[in-house]
C-alpha cells in the first residue's frame, strides 16, 4: 500500500516526479561515506523552484524532514537519508539561466555538475576556476552547501569567493534572493554567506549567480620527489616565492602505489617517500627559466631528489592523474578519512606532530596521506584490512580521531577544511568551534527552519 504522505505529496504537487523503488532509496540515500544503511521515505526530483517551495511546505504540513541532495559525492554524510526522510534531489535543476558579459557572471540551477559550469565559462571565454576530481559527478549547489574547496585554493580560493548572488528556499517554504549578484552591498547580514557552507541545514540552494574569472594562464606541471616529510613545506616556500603557483599538492608512496594499481603510469624508475604536483603559469621565457630555477636550487639544498616537468598536455593530465586518482584508486578499502587544517605558518610543526600520532596510532593499518600543503589542509585516509568488520574498524579509528582533535585545538585548526562536518565529524564540532558559537548555530537555524526539517542531525543535534 501506498504511503498516506506521499499520495499527499502528489497531491500538493501533481507534476513532481517520486522515485521509491529500492534501488533508487539506497542510490539516492548515501554518500560516498557508505556507513549508513540507507532508509528514505522517497526521492523528489523537482523541476523548478516554485516545486521545491511546494515540497518543503508540505514537509511542514505533514512533518517530515527533508535531505537535499546534489552529487552526493560528500564524505562526511552530509547527505545520508538514514531515518525516513524524503531525498530532495536537485539533479533535474542543472541548466545555465543566464550569463551578463559586463558583471562577468554566470548565473546556474543547483543540480548543474561542476563540470558542466567550468564548460560553460569556457564556452563564454571565461573561466569558474573551483576545481577538484570529482568535477564531473559533484553539483553545483553541493559545493556552495560545504564552500567545497578542491586543488586550485591556493590560486583562487573556495567557493565562498566565486558566490555572487543566491536564490534559497528556506525550511518554512519562503524563498530568500541573496545580495543579487553585486559588488558592494553593505546593507545588513550577508544571509549569502551564511549559507554558504551551512550543509543544507538552513535553506536549499536552487539558484546560483557565479563569479567568473580569466581563463587561466598557460601552465606547465611538476612532479617532485621529496627525502622526508620535514623539507615539504620549505619546497612549497622555494616555489611560491619564485612562481605563479595555480596548485600545489603532496601525496605520499603508500598513495602512489595504489594510484599505479589503479592503471596510472610510473613515473620514476625508482619509490621516492614523498611527491608535490605543482601547476605554475608560464608563457614566457623568464617564467620558464623560474620553474627550472627553483627546480634547481630545490635540487642542491637537498630538498628535492627527482622530477619530472610535463612536455605536453597528455603527459601534464598523466601527472596530475597521480595525485586526483587517490581518492578512487581507495575506495574499495573503506577508507576512514580525516580532513583536518590548520593555518600555513603552523603546517611545519602539526605535520611533525601528526605524523607520529598517526604513525604510533595506526602502525598496522595501510595509512595514505595527500593533501592541498598551500593551504593547510590535510587528508588522512585510513584503509580497512580486509579482515577487519567495519564496526570495529570504525571505533578503532575514531579513538584516534578523538586525539587528532584535540591537536587541532591546540594548533587553532579546523576538524573539517573541505569536507564538511555532516554525521561523521559531529562529535568534534566544538573542537573547532566554541560552545557559543553552536549555540549561536542552533538559534539561526530555529529562525530559519522553526520546525527542524532541513538536514536534521546534520552538523550539530
Amino acid at each position: 500500500m501506498s504511503d498516506p504522505r506521499l499520495e499527499s505529496l502528489r497531491q500538493a504537487v501533481p507534476e513532481l516526479r517520486l522515485k521509491t523503488e529500492p534501488g533508487d532509496l539506497e542510490h539516492y540515500g548515501r554518500d560516498w561515506t557508505r556507513r549508513w544503511t540507507p532508509a528514505p521515505l522517497a526521492i523528489a526530483l523537482p523541476g523548478s523552484v516554485e516545486e521545491v517551495q511546494e515540497i518543503m511546505r508540505w514537509a511542514n504540513a505533514n512533518g517530515v524532514a527533508i535531505v537535499p541532495s546534489g552529487g552526493r559525492t560528500g564524505l562526511s554524510g552530509g547527505a545520508v537519508a538514514a531515518n525516513g526522510e524524503l531525498v530532495l534531489s536537485l539533479e533535474r535543476m542543472n541548466r545555465v539561466l543566464g550569463f551578463d558579459p559586463v558583471d562577468r557572471t554566470l548565473t546556474v540551477q543547483a543540480g548543474m555538475p561542476l563540470e558542466a559550469v567550468q564548460n560553460a565559462a569556457k564556452e563564454r571565454g571565461l573561466a569558474y576556476p573551483v576545481d577538484f576530481a570529482s568535477r564531473g559527478s559533484c553539483s553545483i549547489g553541493g559545493n556552495i552547501a560545504t564552500n567545497a574547496g578542491g586543488i586550485r585554493v591556493i590560486r583562487y580560493g573556495n567557493t565562498r569567493e566565486w558566490i555572487a548572488g543566491l536564490s534559497v528556499v528556506t525550511g518554512t517554504g519562503e524563498l530568500l534572493e541573496l545580495n543579487r549578484a553585486l559588488v558592494k552591498n553593505s546593507s545588513g547580514y550577508d544571509l549569502r554567506q551564511l549559507m554558504i557552507g551551512s550543509e543544507g541545514t538552513l535553506g536549499i540552494v536552487v539558484e546560483a549567480t557565479l563569479r567568473l574569472a580569466d581563463p587561466p594562464p598557460p601552465t606547465n606541471v611538476m612532479l617532485l620527489a621529496l627525502p622526508s616529510f620535514e623539507v615539504l613545506m620549505q619546497v612549497f616556500a622555494a616555489f611560491r616565492e619564485r612562481l605563479q603557483l595555480e596548485a600545489f599538492e603532496f601525496f605520499t608512496d603508500r598513495a602512489l602505489e595504489h594510484v599505479l594499481a589503479h592503471g596510472a603510469q610510473q613515473p620514476f624508475e625508482q619509490v621516492y617517500p614523498y611527491y608535490v604536483v605543482a601547476e605554475f603559469a608560464i608563457g614566457d621565457e623568464a617564467r620558464e627559466a623560474a620553474a627550472m630555477a627553483a627546480f634547481e636550487h630545490g635540487m642542491e639544498q637537498g630538498w628535492i631528489v627527482d622530477g619530472v616537468i610535463s612536455q605536453s598536455d597528455a603527459q601534464a593530465q598523466q601527472l596530475w592523474r597521480l595525485r586526483e586518482g587517490i581518492t578512487e584508486s581507495v575506495a574499495r578499502y573503506k577508507p576512514y578519512k580525516n580532513d583536518v587544517s590548520v593555518r600555513i605558518s603552523r603546517m611545519p610543526a602539526f605535520l611533525r606532530e601528526t605524523q607520529k600520532l598517526i604513525g604510533d596510532s595506526y602502525p598496522d593499518f595501510d595509512v595514505v596521506w595527500f593533501g592541498h600543503i598551500g593551504d593547510g589542509n590535510l587528508h588522512i585516509n585510513v584503509l580497512k584490512p580486509d579482515a577487519w568488520g567495519d564496526a570495529d574498524f570504525i571505533a578503532a579509528c575514531e579513538k584516534v580521531t578523538r586525539l587528532l582533535a584535540d591537536e587541532l585545538q591546540r594548533h587553532e585548526g579546523s576538524i573539517s577544511a573541505e569536507h564538511g562536518i555532516g554525521l561523521v565529524k559531529k562529535p568534534y564540532l566544538l573542537g573547532t568551534r566554541s560552545a557559543e558559537e553552536v549555540a549561536l548555530f542552533r538559534g539561526i537555524k530555529k529562525v530559519l527552519d522553526p520546525n527542524g526539517l532541513l538536514n536534521p542531525g546534520k552538523l550539530f543535534d
